[in-house]
């Protein structure tokens, strides 16, 4: 289904070159006054100089051109040459119709579907969840769904920290409390046990503890990377070690994320990319990419046209060891090898763009990836506290996510409690504790991703659990809201013995409808536009503004009391195209609205 702005620039483009003028000019915009218009052209400023015309003049010949056109209801050439045009009531009710109808509302899939491979969540093995992977997260997981939504295969890829000196870390603390166990008897040869010999609990333990330990002791710190190095070269022992901290804790990080309605296709990790880096390495250093700089193996990626120092790609440190780098640039290596992907998008913490210019243009330079193929870095801000520095518990340190999530649950049922009897409510008085207890959990993911997902990615925001949590404001308690207000009013439509199918819809009766019917014809537009630009906050906006126009129809409009039956069933069907456009988009930034509030 054609975007609605593209039919109106359509129709503008046919005025001007009947009029003698390159269609080009016939250029549409949604109006920055819409006091005064719906949509606006500026094209006849931009002709008259080529066209050496008055632009009012130029400006007045289309408007005598579309003046009978029965898509607009007004038009009007305004100095020095602006176009200002309305639509008709009936153009857009007929456009609504029609997105009733079209399976995914109108929003076509792309002509073009991709395999794009997104890198985004990237915790470590044994450690929990905390703040700083919620952004990657909540982010990666709205454009992987926007990608599907237009008809790319989106393949997203956690990405795991679990190589390095860590796991040499977890090892060493190991074998100091359980010393007995078979992973550390160099001469077994049997099957290793089935079940891991620590829990989750314990894991979170041990790595902290081993890492403080070596930053006290000098030896301890050499018998983990003894161990590392151990690992990374095959010892059968440390092997099944390893294989049984990746199960403990890509367990528990999947019920983590699960909670935070993100999923991954792949749980790769750095561990994934290792085979692949002796034959990359030997191919850059045989085609001459790379060279010894001090020791260390590197690739120079600096270019021409650069304004600042863009520091040569480090592939080997000069003891032989691998870095980031390396095992960056092998999973680049794995995923085209294994997946094909046109594009590979990264969701990381915007500090390390220098990093990542360096890690893709070394890929583009060493022939890792295909000419066409598409490397893609967005950056995001960081999450702050009030203070504006980097979220903290109360106690300064690092909060698990796990705790965070638990705090905006507790906050959103404790205002949900408040407000069952608020005017506001469509919820029964005494609304069941376990009933309010499950709202307030998809209401508060609604909070946590709708405040975090409204801000442009790359820009830091201040969490602020109050204002977030509202159910008034911008806020995604504000939306599901919206949405349930709907559904409770076509629920009582139907309890009365009415069918939704009834009837159709009419053009607006009022300028509150038609300024809702408008928003909703936005709706394909928007979410491609989201999409081309990585930027879910667009969707965010629009829903903001469907919500917006819905409240002020609904506050302005006798929906289930109008006594003209037809009015009353386009009513309906107005009220239950807006639910799906605002349920299709929060689907699309990972959250869903409850049956009630």
């Amino acid at each position: 289904m054609k975007k609605i702005i593209e039919l109106i620039k359509k129709e503008m483009e046919a005025a001007f070159a009947a009029c003698g003028y390159e269609e080009k000019y016939g250029m549409v915009t949604l109006s920055n006054r819409p006091d005064l218009c719906e949509y606006q052209c500026n094209g006849a400023m931009a002709a008259a100089k080529q066209y050496k015309k008055a632009p009012i003049l130029i400006a007045e010949e289309i408007i005598e051109k579309i003046k009978d056109n029965p898509i607009f209801s007004e038009t009007e050439a305004v100095k020095p040459g602006f176009l200002n045009l309305k639509l008709s009531n009936h153009y857009v009710a007929e456009y609504l119709k029609q997105m009733e109808t079209e399976k995914d509302l109108g929003c076509e899939k792309t002509k073009e579907p991709k395999t794009i491979m997104i890198d985004y969540g990237g915790p470590n093995v044994a450690k929990p969840l905390h703040v700083g992977h919620l952004r990657s997260a909540i982010i990666g997981e709205s454009i992987k769904r926007i990608g599907l939504f237009l008809g790319h295969k989106m393949i997203g890829d956690v990405h795991l920290g679990d190589w390095g000196l860590q796991m040499g870390l977890i090892i060493t603390e190991l074998h100091k409390r359980q010393p007995e166990l078979v992973y550390f008897q160099e001469e077994y040869t049997g099957e290793y046990p089935v079940d891991p010999p620590f829990t989750i609990s314990e894991l979170e333990e041990i790595y902290p503890t081993a890492s403080q330990k070596s930053k006290e002791d000098a030896s301890y710190k050499e018998e983990a990377l003894a161990a590392t190095y151990e690992l990374q070269h095959g010892r059968r022992g440390y092997q099944a070690l390893l294989q049984h901290i990746l199960n403990v804790s890509v367990t528990d990080l999947k019920r983590n994320y699960q909670n935070l309605n993100v999923s991954f296709e792949l749980w790769k990790g750095e561990s994934d990319a290792q085979p692949y880096i002796p034959a990359m390495v030997e191919d850059m250093k045989e085609k001459g990419y790379a060279y010894l700089s001090e020791g260390a193996l590197v690739v120079d990626v600096k270019e021409e046209t650069d304004t600042k120092e863009i520091p040569p790609c480090m592939i080997l440190k000069s003891d032989g060891a691998s870095l980031y780098n390396t095992t960056d640039l092998a999973t680049i290596v794995d995923r085209m090898k294994n997946y094909h992907p046109q594009e590979i998008i990264y969701v990381v913490d915007k500090r390390q763009s220098l990093y990542f210019e360096q890690v893709f243009r070394c890929a583009r330079k060493t022939k890792l990836v295909e000419e066409d193929t598409k490397l893609t870095f967005l950056g995001f801000g960081t999450m702050n506290g009030k203070d504006g520095k980097p979220f903290k518990t109360r106690q300064g340190g690092v909060m698990r996510l796990e705790t965070l999530l638990s705090d905006v649950n507790e906050e959103m049922l404790k205002k949900i409690k408040e407000n069952q009897n608020a005017k506001f409510s469509d919820a029964p008085a005494k609304q069941a504790e376990k009933e309010a207890e499950e709202t307030a959990k998809i209401v508060a993911l609604s909070a946590l991703k709708y405040g975090d997902l409204s801000n442009q990615a790359s820009k830091d925001y201040i969490f602020d659990i109050d204002r977030f949590t509202s159910f008034e404001g911008n806020t995604g308690p504000y939306i599901l809201y919206t949405i349930v207000r709907i559904k409770s009013i076509l629920n009582k439509y139907v309890q009365s013995g009415k069918s939704l199918e009834a009837g159709e819809l009419l053009p607006s009766a009022s300028e509150n409808e038609k300024a809702l019917m408008l928003e909703l014809a936005k709706m394909n537009q928007v979410i491609e536009t989201s999409y081309e630009d990585l930027a879910p906050h667009k969707i965010c906006s629009y829903i903001y503004d469907v919500s917006n126009a819905f409240n002020r129809f609904y506050h302005s409009t006798n929906i289930l009391t109008e006594p003209v039956e037809a009015q009353k069933e386009s009513y309906i069907h107005l009220l239950g195209l807006t639910k799906r456009v605002l349920e299709t988009c929060i689907d699309l930034l990972g959250f869903s609205a409850p049956e009630r509030m």
